[in-house]
C-alpha cells in the first residue's frame, strides 16, 4: 500500500520503521528543525532523521496547510498514518488519501484524548492504559477505533519508559490495521465510555506540592518524567527531582522538609516521606541525591554532622 506518514518525536519511529519495511511509504511529514540542547542548535526531528536513513522524501512543516495538502495529493497515497506529529489534520488534507488517515494514540480512547495521554494516566493513578488505532476525523481523537491494546502501568514506571513501551507495541498494532485496510477486512467501532482530556503539560504542571499525600506526589513525579520534569524550589532556586521512591519506613517529616535518613535524604509530604534518589540542583548536572546532600551540608559549614542528624532544608 502507498502510505504517507506524519510524526515528529522518537516515539513515532517504531511505527515508521515497521511500515517502511512492509509498505511503500512515499513521504514523511514532520515538524521543522528545532533548537536542541544547551546551545540551542537547530536539529531535525527524530522522525526526519530516520526517514532520511530510510531514503524516504521528507516534508517539513509546522502547519498542514494548502501547500502540504497539494504535495500529498500529488503523491497519490492510499492512506495517511499519523503518530505524534504535533498538529491537526484538517480538510481537505483529511480526506486527500483514498482511505483517509489513521492515528496511533497512546491511550484507551475515549479516556485521555489529547496531547499527553500517558502523562495524565500516570498522574491520575490509572492502573491500566494502552494504545488505540483510530480513524482520524475532524474532532480531536474522536474517530472510530480499529484496534486497541491494554497494558498495566507499573507501580514505579514513569511516563518516558511507559511511552517507549507503548510506541514499540503500537507499531505492531498499526501494522495489523494497515494490513486490514489493504485487504478490506478492517472494522472500526465508535468510541464508548466516559471521555477525559489530556492537554499538553506546562512547566507549572511539573511543580510538586508537598502539602499533598505521598502517593499523589509520586504519581505526578512519574507522570512528568522526563518531560516537562518534576521540580521544586530549595533556597529560592529551582531544584529538579529526577528520581524518587516511597520511603514508608522513614520517620514522618513536615511537608517540604528534607532530612537525611540513613545514607539518603528524604522529603516530607502530608503523610509518609519520599526518598530522593537523583536530583539536579540549579546550574548543575544530574547527581545522586546523597552526593547533593553532602555537598549542600559542606557548603553550609555543617559537613561534620552524622547520619540521622536534625539538619533540615525546606523545599517549597
Amino acid at each position: 500500500m502507498r502510505l504517507v506518514f506524519a510524526g515528529t518525536p522518537e516515539v513515532a519511529n517504531p511505527t515508521l520503521r515497521r511500515l517502511a519495511a512492509e509498505h511503500e511509504v512515499v513521504a514523511v511529514i514532520t515538524r521543522l528543525d528545532a533548537p536542541q540542547g544547551r546551545k540551542r542548535v537547530l536539529a531535525p526531528s527524530p522522525v526526519a532523521t530516520l526517514a532520511e536513513e530510510l531514503g524516504i522524501p521528507v516534508i517539513k512543516a509546522n502547519r498542514l496547510d494548502d501547500e502540504v495538502t497539494a504535495r500529498v495529493k500529488a503523491l497519490d497515497a492510499e492512506l495517511g498514518v499519523i503518530v505524534a506529529y504535533g498538529g491537526f489534520v484538517r480538510e481537505p488534507l483529511l480526506s486527500t488519501p483514498r482511505l483517509g488517515w489513521i492515528n496511533l494514540h497512546f491511550s484507551l480512547l475515549p479516556r485521555w484524548r489529547g496531547a499527553a495521554p500517558v502523562q495524565h494516566a500516570i498522574i491520575a493513578g490509572d492502573a491500566v492504559t494502552g494504545a488505540s488505532v483510530f480513524q482520524l476525523v475532524a474532532g480531536m481523537d474522536a474517530g472510530p477505533v480499529f484496534q486497541t491494546l491494554r497494558t498495566p502501568i507499573g507501580a514505579h514506571q514513569n511516563a518516558g519508559s511507559l511511552l517507549g513501551s507503548l510506541a514499540d507495541d503500537g507499531a505492531g498494532l498499526v501494522s495489523e490495521v494497515v494490513r486490514g485496510l489493504a485487504d478490506g477486512t478492517a472494522v472500526s467501532i465508535e468510541q464508548q465510555g466516559e471521555t477525559t482530556l489530556a492537554p499538553k503539560l506546562g512547566i507549572e504542571d511539573a511543580r510538586l506540592d508537598w502539602s499533598r499525600g505521598s502517593a499523589e506526589i509520586y504519581q505526578r513525579l512519574r507522570g512528568v518524567t522526563p518531560e516537562p520534569g518534576a521540580f521544586t524550589t530549595v533556597a529560592g532556586e529551582r531544584f529538579k527531582i529526577l528520581e524518587a521512591e516511597p520511603a514508608r519506613d522513614a520517620p514522618p517529616l513536615p511537608p517540604g522538609h528534607i532530612r537525611l535518613d540513613g545514607r539518603t535524604p528524604v522529603i516530607g509530604t502530608a503523610d509518609t516521606p519520599l526518598r530522593l534518589v537523583r536530583v539536579q540542583p540549579s546550574g548543575k548536572k544530574p547527581m545522586a541525591a546523597a552526593d547533593w546532600w553532602r555537598g549542600a551540608q559542606a557548603g553550609s559549614g555543617q559537613a561534620g554532622n552524622a547520619a540521622g542528624s536534625t539538619i533540615e532544608m525546606v523545599a517549597e
